[in-house]
């Protein structure tokens, strides 16, 4: 039977509801008509706004009228996130609900928890093949566990974030079965296709996600003798957006998880939501339709809610999925270019690349937004401007090369300990995993019983971590760099893992080290008040949600130099990314006046307050 809730009768509405849908519906309606035409599915999917606004409790719906009037909440200064797998760090929901207080300690105002959707188990992508987008995987608990949870984050000052993956399912999920055992209808959820013809035509233009570990954008399926696309793996079959009923379907899932409590939504792999022949299937216009479409029906039921995508592409790809003041998109984005371009400079010295991304990005426009982070559930991919490699007489190949070899570990000086992650040895691509700590060269030194390069190797640690925190956006740490925690070798001796060498830094959370964080000198210490650190230098004026931000000449490529303006208060940051004693040299102008010369140590941070 298909999905659809038509045969319900409508639900009564209110005046917030009816004023916040007519604010929105002759667009929403537009762009709908684009997309799908005459398509039934428009009542359909206003009826499911309408049921999921009715159910929202009211709690939430206080929650969305306070935002209402502070919409802009989730770019203050005091914004302070963290990302973490509830296995890993807790075990489940409810345990995790018990470890709020360790959360509080750090004055976390943001959570992103990796996926916890019902998955299958052992092959599920870490949670990014879905086989059911409203129900809590078992083993993580229920659904009841997790509004739970978001009550208790809500109380404790903290929004709870889940990934949605819009792109595709797991082929476990109810829809691929019935596809698989014949049903022409939920075929049509998916793309499937009798022979090669159209595949190898989409695989002539569409460049391959996974070349060596999933080659293809097709899976052959004996079951329903049909080829399926699949561009992540075998396992995850992409939804076909072009059918009204996915759209329908897969909206609704989102507002029934922002009732459970779920304040932000990061938008996994949303470029390549739609699928166009022709086309290379990446930043079509139409996803930008859509994700218009999901900010408007959170604007309508649930306005509390934030969208954060992923969108792992140029500084000029990205100002798209903002939108415009007018009609706006997603709230925030990843910022996954400043991540690399920080480990490259740490590893180059050489800050010059960094900074030419950080301009193009503070020259994005104010509407747009980020969440800056040095490490993830994800592997660093070596993602560099390639232009400007070149014009700055750098050979983008043999840098990365050394970028990676030299978080593995195998570069002669490296202080790193890595692993590679798909390796191409075509094209001699490849990306790097492990913790921030082990990456600064914690592990090696502990190993070694080095001192001198434990020291540094903390330094390093900080510095990435100031810098990334002054950088326009707000900070994300991921869980257990707060403590320092090294790579998780034991991956290795797990047959379900060992396939996956992005598993080194997805370990579990080591609890009596963290209990070490209170005892001075430890290196849990060390990095515990580095990170509180953070935020009292956020604690500031220049960290408002006005200020601006720009890079600051130094006059030397080892030193990054940012300055934050907001009012009459001017702050610069400078941040040191070599193993030397150097000084930036400081141009002062007519508003802003700086001390000429500022002393920097190895690897240090530092803030100075200009005077105008």
């Amino acid at each position: 039977m298909a999905e659809t809730t038509a045969t319900k009768s409508a639900p009564a509405t209110d005046d917030v509801f009816a004023a916040r849908l007519a604010r929105h519906h002759d667009e929403f309606e537009s762009l709908f008509r684009m997309l799908y035409g005459d398509s039934p599915e428009l009542a359909v999917f206003e009826r499911a706004m309408a049921d999921a606004y009715a159910e929202r409790p009211a709690d939430l719906k206080k929650l969305d009228i306070e935002r209402e009037k502070d919409p802009e909440w989730y770019k203050r200064g005091d914004m302070f996130g963290m990302t973490m797998y509830t296995d890993l760090f807790a075990g489940d929901l409810k345990k995790l609900a018990g470890k709020i207080d360790y959360l509080k300690e750090q004055k976390l105002t943001y959570l992103h928890l990796m996926p916890l959707l019902k998955m299958p188990h052992p092959d599920n992508d870490g949670g990014y093949a879905i086989e059911d987008f409203d129900t809590v995987d078992p083993l993580l608990g229920s659904n009841e566990d997790l509004a739970a949870l978001t009550k208790k984050l809500r109380k404790a000052g903290i929004s709870l974030c889940l990934d949605f993956v819009m792109n595709h399912t797991a082929s476990s999920h109810r829809w691929a079965k019935a596809a698989e055992a014949g049903d022409p209808e939920y075929q049509d959820y998916y793309f499937c296709y009798d022979d090669r013809t159209i595949p190898d035509q989409y695989d002539a233009v569409v460049p391959q996600v996974f070349p060596n570990t999933a080659p293809g954008n097709f899976s052959w399926n004996e079951k329903m003798g049909k080829w399926v696309m699949t561009q992540f793996y075998p396992f995850q079959w992409d939804l076909n957006y072009r059918n009204p009923k996915v759209f329908t379907a897969m909206m609704t899932s989102v507002m029934h998880l922002a009732n459970l409590g779920v304040e932000v939504f990061r938008l996994d792999a949303v470029p390549y939501i739609w699928k166009q022949f022709g086309t290379n299937c990446r930043n079509l216009p139409q996803v930008h339709t859509i994700v218009r479409m999901m900010r408007m029906m959170l604007e309508i039921v649930c306005p509390a809610v934030v969208l954060k995508g992923e969108v792992v592409m140029a500084p000029k790809e990205l100002a798209a999925y903002f939108g415009t003041p007018e009609r706006p998109e997603c709230h925030m984005l990843y910022n996954v270019s400043i991540m690399v371009n920080l480990w490259a400079a740490l590893a180059s010295g050489d800050v010059r690349l960094l900074k030419r991304q950080a301009d193009k990005l503070n020259a994005l426009p104010d509407n747009c937004w980020f969440v800056n982070y040095l490490r993830c559930h994800d592997d660093i991919g070596w993602g560099l401007d390639e232009d400007e490699e070149v014009r700055l007489a750098i050979d983008p190949l043999k840098h990365k090369e050394f970028l990676y070899h030299f978080y593995e570990g195998t570069v002669p000086g490296s202080w790193a300990m890595g692993e590679l992650y798909n390796y191409d040895e075509a094209t001699k691509d490849a990306r790097s995993c492990g913790t921030a700590a082990s990456l600064c060269g914690v592990e090696k030194a502990l190993i070694t019983h080095d001192k001198p390069a434990y020291e540094k190797s903390i330094d390093r640690d900080l510095l990435l971590h100031r810098a990334m925190a002054f950088l326009r956006g707000f900070p994300m740490l991921n869980c257990g760099d707060e403590i320092g925690q090294l790579n998780g070798w034991d991956y290795k001796e797990d047959p379900d893992r060992v396939a996956d060498s992005r598993n080194l830094h997805r370990s579990k959370f080591d609890w009596k080290k963290a209990a070490e964080r209170n005892t001075p000198g430890t290196l849990q210490n060390r990095l515990w008040e580095g990170m509180e650190s953070l935020r009292e230098m956020r604690d500031d004026p220049c960290f408002g949600p006005d200020a601006w931000v720009t890079t600051w000449d130094t006059h030397d490529d080892a030193i990054l130099g940012v300055l934050r303006k907001e009012g009459d208060r001017t702050i610069v940051g400078l941040f040191n990314f070599t193993d030397a004693d150097t000084y930036a040299v400081l141009d002062s102008t007519a508003d802003v006046t700086l001390p000429e010369r500022v002393d920097l140590k190895p690897y240090e941070a530092k803030i100075i307050v200009a005077h105008e």
